[in-house]
Order: C-alpha cells, then sequence, then structure tokens
C-alpha cells in the first residue's frame, strides 16, 4: 500500500479528519481522536500504526513485519505498528483500520457520537 491509498481508505470511513503532524505523520482522527497514523519510514516503506482489540494486539505483535506501536504501546495501550506487509497484506491492513476506527468511535462520547450519526451496531 501506498500513502496515497492509505489516505484514500482512510478518507472513506465515517467522519474522518486529516493532519500532518509529528514530524509528517499522516494522522487521522475520529471525533477529533487518533485513530491511525502513517507514514514514510527508513527505505521508503509505508508504515502504519493503528489501535485494536486485545486479543488482535496479542496475537499481531508477534507477528513478523508488526511490532507494538512505538511511544502507545509502551503506556499500555493496545496500538500495532504494521512496518512491512510480511504478515499482513493490504486488505488485511483496512480491516484493522476500520476496526480501529470503530474502537476508537465507540470510545466517544455518546452525545459526540449521537451528533455525528456514529451509533454502536
Amino acid at each position: 500500500m501506498r500513502l496515497e491509498e492509505y489516505n484514500a481508505f482512510c478518507a472513506s470511513l465515517p467522519h474522518t479528519a486529516h493532519v500532518v503532524q509529528w514530524g509528517g505523520a499522516h494522522v487521522w482522527k475520529v471525533g477529533g481522536k487518533v485513530f491511525a497514523i502513517g507514514g514514510q519510514g527508513e527505505g521508503g516503506d509505508l508504515f502504519v500504526t493503528f489501535k485494536c482489540s486485545d486479543i488482535a494486539y496479542d496475537i499481531l505483535k508477534e507477528q513478523p513485519g508488526l511490532r507494538p506501536a512505538p511511544y502507545l504501546a509502551s503506556r499500555g495501550m493496545k496500538w500495532i505498528q504494521r512496518q512491512t506487509h510480511e504478515s499482513m497484506d493490504d486488505a488485511a491492513l483496512k480491516e484493522y483500520l476500520a476496526q480501529s476506527h470503530r474502537l476508537v468511535a465507540d470510545g466517544l462520547p455518546k452525545k459526540l457520537r449521537t451528533e455525528l450519526g456514529l451509533t454502536q451496531a
């Protein structure tokens, strides 16, 4: 996946906002809260960081090309960084990005979720 594809996919999710910050990272938010961080790693490869469930975190953190997200995971948050597509192809990455969006949206205050039309299924 290229950076443009990552940005296009995140933009397709409901009520998202994009900002470039933290030294050029492409940060995607829902309701003002981060759900994905992407950027160019060394060698030009795309890295993508996303929130995941406890179970997914325990499985993914051991897979080649994936790791607990720097900074976030060290603070007890369940975030994974995909550094290569070795054990997660682009289709699976999109599924995890959509799940991250849902997890973050579900954690927003009820009033904000209602205002945004992000009701839990």
